[in-house]
């Protein structure tokens, strides 16, 4: 709090009162304050004095204690001096290059567990994807190398090593070591027309956080190499002649070591975890193998597996459903709308009572759902509806199937491949193309009514599991309503002029009306209260 000058007001008390401009001293006699030591008057403010007189006088500037100021009254001059020394420009941060990574890493992997951990190689794993969609790669090997690093391998066009005219550098270190570097960012006129990489980021944030990091381009006869640490070159890039047995060979291989600075548990990659998204990859491109090995010092738990499914969803669905009972062979469809390639497989199973419904964009799991994956559930309950409707299959006109009646037991693969995604963040987990939903919701409604208009059976199976989950849902509705009934009324008492009996059983029970002066005495007093119940009128 600001304070008078002392000088002029050597004996001020500390009761003050202020508005904005003035100051109201309630002044005690001069005279007993001499009685005071100046000490007691400014370290005790409940002193009491005799109240002989009011001044007032103007202040310019006052600040006041908090207690009788009004909310629009500024403290600026109170904190200002002391803030603007503790924050200024110096406490402003400029973060550089791949400093933005390892300071906040989170934000590109999701987290510094093991499931940002397994994000890395995902990463690397999409870009060599990506050559596969653009039909340039047909092979990708994934190693778990025993010291704890991973290298991943394609046979694509190989990333350009030349100079780039912007960064000064070769394309080779600036899509490791800028962010938002990449040759995904055109579209058709880019180097991808469909791609699961968007933000040109994957390649640089797998370096800034790798400890050690070793590139191998084969391009054009020749083998570029180069390594990083922690985001930054410590050599420079290389390069030399294949021979003439492989001087054809051309792809890419990005050989990592995540750093145990970053990651807050041990550096040690799930196979199971690895093989699974694997799968899933090698099921959505048919004409794509992925091969995983594990390497361990002892040779007998060394792992080692090859991926490739021609049958592609059709043949992921079945996967899926292997120890179920299916209504229907698998149905699907492959159509490409307006630039955007739709997939969709799925099979109804009798003996399922959920639904199983996967989404994957641009060959990238969308774990929480998106536009197409919301296209798929609006067309099949409308189809499903109209179809029963229009069969007399759903005789009573004021049933409709939910969408949760009609996807029971439902497995249900979409895989769309879209020119320019939307998708949430770094680790793309929904969707969000507006665009999608449309083409998706037509193009399951014009196969799915087709298909079943002309296969009435299984329109017939579909439907009879669908009004088997209405009617059960339903029955399990009137029970909670019934058991919600029973404790109200076993809980609270009746009214008083309705006295009960002690008998449970309806059967052995009666109920007698009396009215009258004894409707509340004698005749309440003389009934059997182990089965009659009386009502007074």
């Amino acid at each position: 709090m600001a304070l008078l000058p002392r000088y002029l007001y050597p004996h001020l008390p500390l009761r003050l009162m202020a508005s904005r401009s003035h100051f109201f001293v309630h002044l005690p006699s001069f005279h007993s304050l001499a009685s005071y030591p100046r000490y007691s008057i400014f370290f005790h403010p409940r002193t009491n004095f005799a109240l002989k007189s009011i001044c007032w006088f103007p202040v310019q500037n006052v600040l006041t204690p908090r207690a009788f100021m009004s909310s629009n009254i500024t403290t600026e001059a109170f904190h200002g001096r002391k803030s603007s020394k503790a924050y200024n420009s110096e406490q402003i941060q400029v973060l550089e290059g791949l400093d933005p990574v390892r300071k906040r890493p989170g934000m590109y992997i999701g987290s510094t567990g093991p499931r940002g951990l397994h994000h890395l190689v995902y990463e690397i794993l999409d870009n060599a994807v990506d050559e596969a969609q653009a039909g340039f790669a047909t092979q990708i090997d994934v190693v778990l190398h025993s010291n704890g690093s991973v290298s991943i391998t394609d046979n694509g066009r190989g990333i350009p090593t030349d100079f780039h005219p912007v960064t000064k550098k070769s394309a080779l270190e600036t899509v490791l070591t800028v962010l938002h570097a990449g040759g995904k960012f055109g579209g058709l006129s880019s180097g991808y027309s469909i791609s699961g990489g968007l933000h040109g980021v994957g390649l640089s944030v797998v370096n800034a956080l790798s400890e050690a990091l070793e590139v191998t381009v084969w391009r054009d006869g020749m083998e570029y190499r180069q390594k990083y640490s922690r985001g930054k070159p410590v050599m420079a890039l290389t390069c030399h002649g294949l021979s003439t047995e492989s001087k054809d060979r051309q792809g890419t291989c990005i050989w990592f070591w995540p750093d145990n600075k970053i990651f807050t548990t041990a550096i040690e990659f799930d196979y199971n975890t690895l093989a699974g998204r694997i799968r899933e990859l090698a099921f959505l491109n048919p004409k794509l193998t992925i091969t995983l090995k594990k390497e361990d010092n002892d040779p007998e738990k060394s792992l080692y597996n090859e991926y490739f499914f021609a049958g592609g969803l059709f043949e992921y669905v079945k996967w899926l459903n292997a120890d179920k009972k299916p209504l229907h062979d698998v149905l699907g469809f492959s159509r490409q709308i307006d630039g955007t390639i739709i997939d969709v497989a799925l099979q109804w199973c009798s003996d399922a009572y959920s639904d199983t419904m996967l989404g994957y964009a641009n060959s990238i799991r969308t774990i929480d759902g998106g536009t197409h994956i919301e296209g798929v559930k609006a067309s099949l309950t409308r189809v499903l509806n109209n179809l029963g409707k229009k069969s007399k299959i759903i005789k009573d006109k004021d049933i409709s199937l939910s969408g949760e009646h009609v996807r029971e037991g439902l497995t249900c693969i979409i895989s769309v491949k879209v020119s320019n995604p939307e998708f949430e963040g770094q680790t793309k987990t929904r969707l969000g193309n507006p665009e999608v939903r449309k083409v998706v919701d037509q193009s399951v409604q014009e196969f799915l009514t087709e298909y079943l208009e002309l296969h009435p059976d299984v329109l017939d199976s579909i439907l009879s599991k669908s009004l088997n989950a209405f009617k059960a849902a339903l029955a399990a509705k009137r029970a909670r309503e019934l058991v919600r009934q029973k404790s109200v009324l076993k809980s609270s008492s009746l009214p008083g002029k309705l006295a009960d009996c002690s008998s449970t059983n309806p059967e052995e029970s009666e109920i007698f009306i009396v009215e009258g002066d004894s409707a509340g005495g004698s005749a309440k007093q003389g009934r059997d209260r182990r089965f009659q119940c009386s009502k007074r009128k």
